[in-house]
């Protein structure tokens, strides 16, 4: 775990499409499945990805997958491959416990959450649910029901979080497709520090249900091992679902057509703090600048410029507190007391904001996002670290001594495009001399998912990432 040096690649390391593109008799959906499997027994114990594996389930799924293929008759863009979801999303025939011991798991399973239904239509084969702090609260994994899970760079260390699971999952070959939620940096900030490439798309892009008790700052999203991937896995969880209230028209056509498109003549942004000061470390900041400088070498037209914002964190957590109370307001007393202590916490407080200061909340993040569209009628992308330190200790909310008890302290440059709904992806641009991923945040309009992507694509191109081995 943690070796980053070249080893000879198996099935578990192969991406979705590379699976996809290899003749059936060559390597069948059967034992790319079989292979990830084995990577989950070979790597899971030491990073906890996994609180659920249904073997028996994922290989009937992927015999049922090989016959197709056998016959040419491929159903579905994601025929055979092997994927994950987080224990979040409601998934049939299987408990959705979100990663808390409030819920009980002997209910009956009936119905699959939109993104869920969308990779089961195209069939891709459910390898199992990854872990999640509960209900998803704070930035890295851990929960009183699922453990702790960890990086698969440096165990020792965070996986990140929410979608923490799903990140190490994918790093590690245990499934190259997992599904994630972010509402304030959920799959953007596992996705820096386990090394891979995530994506939260416009909000609606992907529609979501049951409705976030976190409202609109919730999101679902792809996490890949690279961007064609996470363009593949858009196209499949964008299609519609009556059940959002909220969900955007289906787009008007695929985002892997003119994903190599480039990024020359595009104008972009770079802000190392967002203009709020925020300490990065220099490592973070090297990598960063360095990233940038490779897009003006592509062709864009690269400025340091701030967007000219100030740090949201208070209203972010008014709405983000108010919602984790919302979360809970149907447990009892004793329900309560099992609860992760900081999620307590942060619900007690959530109770104390009136009608007024929600509001108030609402109308900065309006405010934010008025001042983010006029940016982007200048600049067609911004350019951020995701996380302006690398991975921290294992188990631990924020970094060792830090004066600040939440994890919003060390994530400035997530949430505050989750309050103004633009896409936003991350992905790997260096490693620290620790050999810690570091992580690069690209940003773009609303509706602009198709550009976040072709410049991650042109980035990625120029400068292929290495993930780690299991041995």
């Amino acid at each position: 775990m943690g070796n980053t040096q070249p080893a000879a690649r198996t099935a578990a390391d192969l991406t979705a499409t590379e699976l996809l593109a290899t003749p059936p008799h060559e390597l069948s959906p059967v034992e790319a499945t079989e292979a990830a499997l084995r990577r989950i027994a070979d790597a899971d114990e030491a990073v906890n990805a996994y609180f659920l594996v249904d073997a028996d389930r994922a290989l009937e799924q992927a015999r049922a997958s090989e016959q197709r293929w056998q016959r040419r008759e491929p159903a579905g863009r994601l025929d055979g491959v092997p994927t994950s979801i987080k224990d979040i999303f409601l998934t049939k025939d299987w408990p959705t416990l979100r990663g808390s011991r409030t819920i009980d798991p002997h209910q009956q399973w009936t119905v699959d959450a939109p993104a869920v239904a969308r990779l089961r239509e195209h069939n891709a084969v459910f390898v199992g649910k990854t872990t999640t702090p509960e209900l998803a609260w704070k930035g890295v994994t851990d929960s009183p029901l699922h453990g702790i899970t960890r990086n698969p760079w440096d165990p020792t260390r965070t996986a990140g979080g929410s979608s923490g699971g799903a990140a190490a999952a994918v790093a590690l070959g245990m499934a190259p497709l997992a599904i994630g939620t972010d509402g304030g940096g959920s799959v953007r900030i596992p996705a820096a520090f386990c090394g891979i490439v995530a994506l939260k798309a416009t909000y609606g892009r992907i529609p979501h249900y049951p409705a976030s008790p976190y409202g609109t700052l919730a999101h679902a999203g792809p996490m890949t091992t690279t961007v064609t991937e996470t363009a593949l896995m858009l196209d499949v969880l964008s299609e519609p679902d009556s059940r959002d209230w909220s969900a955007l028209e289906p787009p008007s056509g695929s985002f892997v057509d003119g994903l190599d498109s480039g990024v020359r003549g595009l104008r972009i942004a770079v802000s190392l703090d967002l203009g709020f000061g925020t300490f990065v470390d220099p490592e973070v900041s090297r990598a960063v600048t360095t990233a940038a400088r490779a897009f003006e070498e592509l062709g864009a037209v690269v400025e340091d410029v701030d967007p000219g914002i100030t740090d949201p964190v208070e209203d972010f957590h008014v709405l983000w507190f108010a919602g984790a109370a919302k979360s809970v307001e149907h447990l009892t007393a004793e329900q309560r007391e099992l609860l992760d202590p900081g999620l307590h916490e942060i619900c007690q407080q959530g109770l104390t904001y009136s009608a007024q200061d929600y509001l108030e909340a609402t109308n900065t993040r309006m405010l934010l996002g008025q001042r983010m569209g006029a940016f982007h009628q200048t600049y067609d992308l911004l350019l951020t670290p995701t996380v302006p330190i690398p991975a921290f200790e294992a188990g631990l909310e924020v970094p060792a001594g830090s004066p600040n008890p939440r994890w919003t302290s060390w994530t400035p440059f997530t949430y505050p495009f989750n309050m103004t709904q633009q896409p936003a992806a991350s992905i790997p641009c260096g490693l620290t001399a620790d050999g810690l991923p570091i992580g690069l945040q690209i940003v773009g309009p609303r509706h602009g998912d198709a550009k976040v992507l072709r410049a991650a694509r042109a980035y990625e191109r120029a400068h292929p990432w290495q993930r780690p081995r299991t041995s």
